[in-house]
């Protein structure tokens, strides 16, 4: 871990209440005190992860200052898509903010300094209800709505889709509200306040589902905020400034039955701010670990305490880390980063390793847990959380509306296949349901008993179990756990610091000053053994100003396992394997093969067949316009020399030509003519005749020759491939060897054939299909008829009725049979759903690939539009947006830019056209169909 307070991020020595990081990860936001109103400023991120960054005078430190708010802005919040920022401030306002174009560096107003904004940020609502100062904002999962709370002891929900429109006012609190936080899963909003009270409210009618008081009863005093956080698996919610045994405490609530049975102890003074990891981690190379959640606790105390729900103390505690109380703290996206900040104008940020917090769950593994605990995840937002939403834009509603039909056609079909469906698998573990396992857990939890008779119970969250995962805990070992110390007696009680030490660490992990750049050094002694009593550890405290605790990290439950855990990656193929009728027709093998040959090696040279020499043949070329050839050999001697002819007729006009060898094969197209002869020379003629290219001398027979527009290919008998340019005079494949792609045994060609756009593409025995790509100077595969990805992809959902067929590119006809094999072979499949949407996703990701280096325009094109309606359905936002932004490429030109704006010919933006409608079939993605939406406006009207 290293820890870093950066000088710079100031608010001229006035207080900074808020702090948010932008969800990209590239910036983050200060909410405070200005000179004489409020401020918000937004500062780049760059220079706080990077020492270099931070002393390159040409990578700006603050991007933009704006000094609307007429008082102190006590909280700042991005939108979950990075958008929009809303700020909160003592004017009772609501202000929310969108990124403007940049005309240029502007000063900041009354500045006499050179601080100019880099970016341009300007209000584009205002949203006034409180009568009274703002305290906190929180946008919703997938900012449907915006919640603001304030003085006036209420809580205003504003309609994020439809600003300035409010949805509800939520009135129940008797105290100043000062705290907000959304359930991740969308079905609550909680609230805190000077009341010393909790609340849940539900957001399906906006009615209160419960008041929690008791854990606050004893509360005196107050502070500025009480932000309270959600975890990410949506199981605890942990509240600010609680009391047990007339000690501060941050209460754990409990999402089922709202029970307040656990807390976390050890500060002080009041908590002010909880949050809550982004993230959810499992231990690191520990696959058969479960699933764990981090926690940051900040307090009047001065002091952050970093939780890990695995351990039964505070992975980090730092003491005296400002000079005021903290006021609001910031996870990174990434989860490995938190920027904390306080009253007194300060901020740090903490950067902690994988290695110390473990690997964060992808957002696949994280929606998984959601689905197993809810029946539902974040990926695609259920129709009861979306009822009530407002669809602003007029293109999103008829697309929604012809969504809505189709539904209502097939509702039918649906009920009666809904009724023939497997039934739900019953939660039952060796013979005891879930639900009880997780009974009997609880009642495990260790406790003891305080001096008056009151509990205090060890932390020990259980986790939803489900057949999918180890039954184990979320937050530790039911079996070795050990009552907590408060987080340690060193932390109760204020540390004796030595002169020039000014933060006290508490670390299971050590601490690494942060490049030097730590005002002050941070000293370390070494610990006392852990199974020391908390008279003891009282004793070495008075000893020692500062001290290191080292813990083991094993606490997962040592039980044996209790379901069989599922074997992540790709299926076996002898299980899934289905018999194919081969794709392509069986060549003739070479005849030496007969003879008793043996198998040949991979030095070994290729020898391929080669047609057999005819005296005459005849052959039609192109059928638009209408090319016939015919060829014959040995028509006349001249010199001793025998003569061939070739004759050509195109749409009723003859042309021939001799040739002074025997010719073995012949081909072309409209536009050229290619002839092989016995004495291995190629000749190409354009289609009236005239020669084009000068002969050219083959290394070996020619085994395969086709003339596609103005290119022409050859392959020798010895697995060379040539492509000839004829209009441009150039080779654009040369002499590349087929010995790469054919492994040893009795595997040969089965079929070639060039493309348009003058792409090789080479057929094999085995059933796998190649094709040469010169910008990547490689063979690619392009088909196999034993790919299990095809064979359990299922793709039919995002086929449509008025959907052209498949077009007849090379893509369709090297897959051919086989694709459609896959299609019979996705209904009989039993794949889970989650790997049948993992494979299928890696399916259409490889058409998409496949098109691309065929260079095939209306096959690229047509796979695009399937995997944008597959991204669409399986609710894949990551992935629809990183298509949607490559699609759109940049607004502003940009000489750094790399973008190109066609591919395959097509232009990108033309693409993002047809792809939106897709997206605007799921109400889910209203945000992304809007935002780009503007954006191609933007770029039209340049």
């Amino acid at each position: 871990m290293k820890l870093l307070k950066p000088s710079w991020v100031s608010h001229n020595g006035k207080p900074i209440f808020s702090v948010d990081i932008h969800p990209d990860g590239t910036k983050f936001a200060t909410g405070g005190q200005g000179e004489d109103s409020g401020k918000v400023m937004i500062w780049n991120m760059a220079p706080v992860l990077r020492e270099d960054d931070e002393k390159k005078e040409h990578i700006p430190k603050m991007l933009c200052q704006m000094d609307n708010h007429l008082a102190c802005v006590n909280c700042v919040r991005w939108s979950n898509n990075g958008l929009y920022l809303a700020s909160g401030g003592d004017d009772k306002l609501v202000m929310v903010w969108k990124r403007a174009a940049l005309i240029g560096p502007s000063t900041v107003f009354g500045s006499s300094s050179k601080l100019a904004n880099v970016e341009q940020w300007r209000c584009v609502t205002i949203l006034r209800n409180h009568t009274g100062d703002v305290m906190d904002v929180a946008w919703s999962p997938h900012d449907v709505w915006l919640a603001s709370c304030s003085v006036d002891n209420t809580i205003v929900i504003w309609n994020a889709r439809k600003f300035p429109e409010m949805v509800s006012c939520l009135r129940g609190h008797t105290g100043l509200v000062k705290g907000l936080t959304w359930d991740p899963v969308g079905k609550y909003i909680a609230s805190q306040a000077d009341d010393h009270s909790l609340k849940v409210w539900r957001t399906v009618d906006w009615q209160m589902e419960t008041d929690i008081t008791k854990p606050f009863s004893e509360c005196g005093g107050t502070t500025h905020v009480l932000r309270l956080s959600w975890s990410p698996d949506g199981q605890y919610l942990v509240s600010a400034h609680a009391m047990n045994n007339s000690g501060p405490t941050a209460q754990i609530v409990e999402r089922d039955g709202w029970r307040t049975n656990m807390d976390f102890v050890g500060h002080r003074k009041a908590v002010t701010v909880v949050k809550f990891n982004p993230k959810i981690f499992k231990k690191k190379q520990k696959s058969s670990s479960c699933p764990y959640c981090c926690c940051a606790v900040g307090s009047k105390d001065r002091s952050l305490s970093v939780w890990l729900t695995s351990l039964k103390r505070p992975l980090v505690v730092i003491h005296d880390l400002f000079d005021k109380s903290i006021m609001d703290i910031s996870w990174t996206l990434t989860g490995l980063g938190i920027l904390v900040c306080s009253m007194d104008g300060t901020v740090a940020y903490l950067d902690f390793s994988q290695d110390e917090l473990g690997d964060p769950l992808n957002e696949d593994e994280k929606n998984t847990i959601h689905q197993n605990i809810y029946g539902k995840s974040l990926a695609i937002t259920s129709t009861e959380q979306l009822s009530n939403t407002v669809i602003e834009n007029p293109e999103m509603l008829k697309y929604q509306q012809e969504r809505s039909a189709a539904a209502a056609t097939a509702q039918s079909s649906a009920h009666a296949a809904a009724e023939q469906a497997t039934p739900k698998l019953t939660s039952v573990v060796n013979g005891e349901s879930l639900e009880d396992i997780r009974k009997n857990l609880l009642k495990k939890q260790v406790e003891t008993r305080t001096a008056d008779g009151r509990r205090r119970i060890t932390p020990l969250c259980i986790a939803q179990l489900d057949t999918g995962y180890k039954a184990s805990l979320l937050l530790g070992s039911a079996s070795k756990i050990e009552p907590m110390k408060a987080l340690d007696s060193r932390f109760t009680e204020r540390s004796k610091a030595t002169p020039g030490v000014t933060s006290a660490i508490t670390s299971i992990t050590g601490m690494t000053p942060l490049d030097g750049r730590l005002k002050d050094s941070v000293s370390t002694l070494k610990s006392k053994d852990e199974s020391s009593s908390d008279s003891e550890d009282k004793t070495a405290n008075i000893n020692k100003n500062l001290s290191f605790t080292k813990r083991k990290a094993e606490l997962m439950m040592e039980g044996g396992e209790v379901v069989e855990k599922r074997k992540k990656g790709r299926p076996r193929k002898d299980k899934m394997a289905v018999s194919m009728a081969p794709p392509f027709p069986q060549a003739t093998p070479p005849s030496d093969r007969d003879t008793g040959r043996v198998t040949m090696s991979p030095a070994a040279v290729l020898k391929l067949p080669t047609p057999s020499l005819q005296k005459s043949f005849s052959l039609q070329v192109s059928t638009e316009p209408s090319v016939f050839l015919e060829v014959e050999n040995e028509v006349s001697q001249v010199a001793g020399s025998k003569l061939s002819q070739i004759r050509c007729s195109r749409d009723g006009r003859d042309w021939d030509t001799l040739l002074p060898c025997s010719i073995l094969t012949a081909t072309g197209s409209s536009d050229v003519i290619a002839v092989a002869c016995e004495d291995r020379m190629l000749s190409v003629f354009s289609s009236c005749g005239r020669r084009l290219l000068p002969a050219m001398q083959l290394a070996t027979a020619p085994s395969a020759l086709h003339c596609s527009g103005h290119y022409v290919m050859v392959l020798t008998s010895g697995g060379a491939v040539f492509v000839w340019d004829v209009q441009k005079q150039t080779a654009t494949v040369k002499n590349q060897s087929l010995q790469t792609i054919i492994p040893v045994g009795d595997i040969t060609v089965s079929q070639t054939l060039l493309t348009q756009q003058g792409v090789p593409v080479v057929a094999l025995t085995n059933g796998k299909s190649y094709c040469f790509s010169s910008a990547l100077d490689t063979w690619a595969l392009i088909a196999d008829k034993a790919d299990s990805l095809v064979q359990c992809a299922d793709f039919r959902s995002c086929l449509t009725t008025h959907d052209a067929p498949v077009p007849s590119g090379p893509l369709a006809v090297m897959q051919g049979r086989n694709l459609n094999g896959g299609r019979l072979v996705s209904r009989l499949s039993t794949a889970p759903h989650q790997l049948q949407q993992s494979l299928t996703s890696s399916f259409l990701e490889c058409q998409l690939a496949s098109a691309r280096v065929l260079l095939s325009p209306q096959e690229y094109r047509y796979w695009l539009l399937i995997y944008a309606r597959f991204l669409v359905t399986e609710g894949s936002e990551y992935r629809l947006r990183e298509l949607c932004k490559e699609l759109l490429g940049p607004v502003h030109k940009s000489a750094a830019s790399s973008w190109e704006p066609t591919t395959l010919g097509l232009h990108k933006r033309d693409l993002l056209r047809e792809v939106l409608p897709v997206i605007g079939q799921n109400l889910r993605f209203q945000r992304i169909f809007t935002e780009y939406q503007d954006q191609l406006e933007l770029v039209r009207s340049k």
